[in-house]
This record gives structure tokens, sequence and C-alpha cells, in this order.
């Protein structure tokens, strides 16, 4: 596959989890929530943690939210990520993720740990879109330090 159809197989993706979002709706029931705003755009994501009873294994992550697919389709893809996986790891993940935001397109992404979240990367390369890609990881990052302190 051509880098070209590489790169239109992964906004095609983006544009499908910004139509048709993974974990879309919050719920009753979270052990945490976070509330995040890019004020460059004003993209905005509220972000809920779901763990199993009596262990820190995420069972769901919700989320709403407005704002660019970019935006969007990562909340989405973070919750398909994430789901079923215990916090730690989930930061680990989450490291992973803003070390090649920061890259600006010089590190290639661990697909083993970001799973279809990879789509993301190229939005590393646009200073502007790297605040717009990392929306919902703050927001999860943040509802973990919630979860963690409660």
């Amino acid at each position: 596959m051509t880098s070209a159809e590489l790169n239109g197989l992964y906004q095609q993706m983006i544009l499908d989890h910004a139509r048709t979002p993974y974990g879309f709706g919050l719920t009753e029931g979270a052990i945490s929530r976070s509330h995040q705003v890019n004020p460059t755009c004003g993209d905005e994501i509220t972000l809920e943690l779901h763990l199993e009873p009596g262990t820190d294994v995420v069972s769901s992550v919700r989320w709403e939210g407005h704002g660019c697919a970019i935006s969007q389709a990562s909340a989405s893809l973070f919750a398909d990520l994430v789901d079923g996986l215990p916090m730690p790891e989930i930061s680990t993940r989450i490291d992973s993720f803003r070390e090649v935001m920061r890259s600006r397109g010089t590190i290639d992404p661990d697909e083993r740990l970001l799973g279809d979240a990879v789509v993301l990367a190229g939005a590393s390369r646009y200073v502007a879109r790297v605040k717009c890609a990392m929306l919902a990881w703050v927001a999860a990052e943040h509802a973990i330090s919630l979860a963690k302190a409660a």
C-alpha cells in the first residue's frame, strides 16, 4: 500500500469514528468524570470512567463532546482501545500517545500499545491538531487521577 493510500485509509477511519463514535453517551455509575476544553478551537470532551467493582479495571469509557473530527475520533478511538484494561496500563498508553503527539511526526506509533489510535499520528505534524487529538486522552488522565484520589 502506498503512503497516499495509507493516509486516505487513516483519514477515512478518523471520519468514520467521528460520525459513529464508540462509547458516546454519558451514563450513571461512573467512578470519575473529567471535562476538558481546548481553548484554541473550542473542542470539548466530558469523559467518564466506569470500573469493574472492587478492581482498577475500566469496564467502560463513556464520553460526550463536540468539536472537530480529530477530537471526536480521538475520544472514540481511546474509548475503544482501553475498555477492559487496568488503569495503570491505560496510563502507559496515554504516555505513549503523548510521546507520539509531541514528536512532530518523527516517532512511529506502537500499534501494539495504541491499536487503531495510530491513525492519529499524522496530527502530530500540526501543532494546532495535537491539542485536538490529545483532548480525550488528557480528560482520561485527569479522570484516572480523580479515581485514584477517591
